[in-house]
């Protein structure tokens, strides 16, 4: 049986920005009941430095959503969706999220 929480090619497997699930994947973790999927959006050549944005979307059972917003900018700022703005998880979101950028999920 196949883990559910890794992406595949399901038409109904969507990032909570509607994209398919399969696009920019690194990796999931979970806390409690809920899962939470890091995906690499892509780098945005206006800046000056080549900086590269990601999305943390979380599921619980009612789909995904968007967690948090970032990007690899030394001195950006996460952004935070409403929900998880100040939640004492954030801290340790971020480590997880810092731990699949360096090692991403390739199974």
């Amino acid at each position: 049986m196949a883990d559910p929480t890794v992406p595949d090619h399901d038409p109904y497997n969507l990032r909570s920005d509607g994209e398919p699930g399969v696009d920019g994947y690194l990796g999931d973790f979970r806390r409690g009941p809920a899962v939470f999927t890091l995906y690499r959006l892509g780098s945005d050549p206006g800046r000056a430095l080549t900086v590269t944005d990601y999305l943390l979307d979380v599921d619980d059972g009612a789909g995904p959503r968007e967690c948090c917003r970032f990007n690899d900018d030394p001195e950006g700022v996460p952004e935070w969706s409403p929900a998880w703005e100040s939640d004492e998880w954030c801290p340790w979101l971020m480590e997880q999220c810092l731990a699949l950028m360096a090692e991403p999920d390739t199974t």
